[in-house]
């Protein structure tokens, strides 16, 4: 069996003592001690939804979701700060390269004048 599969191009199965079968190709935890799907600590997200009025629920699936998207946004603009600071020919991170961020994408224009 494992022969036909090597060819086929899908993952190779092995058999394993006892005759169970187990994928070659470990598979990313999903939940469990240890594993961290977030970076951002999720009771501190739920208790920022729930400071809005208007939310009533929000479910565990939903908090990850909001989190997962706020990691992305501050990868994004540290990201597009960081060019700026790079064409400064600086390597440290000042609120001017954050402005210029934002007025240079316009994906940001949501936060211009937030920073004053």
């Amino acid at each position: 069996m494992a022969a036909a599969a090597a060819g086929s191009g899908t993952p190779r199965e092995e058999e394993g003592p006892g005759g169970e079968v187990a994928a070659s190709q470990p598979q990313a935890p999903t939940s469990g001690p240890g594993a961290r799907l977030s970076r951002l600590p999720l009771a501190r997200v739920k208790a920022l939804v729930k400071a809005d009025p208007d939310v009533t629920l929000a479910g565990q699936e939903a908090i990850f979701v909001l989190a997962r998207a706020a990691e992305l946004f501050v990868e994004t603009i540290a990201k597009d700060a960081y060019c700026c600071a790079q064409q400064g020919k600086r390597k440290t991170l000042q609120r001017r390269d954050l402005d210029n961020a934002i007025e240079a994408v316009d994906e940001f224009a949501f936060l211009e004048g937030t920073l004053d």
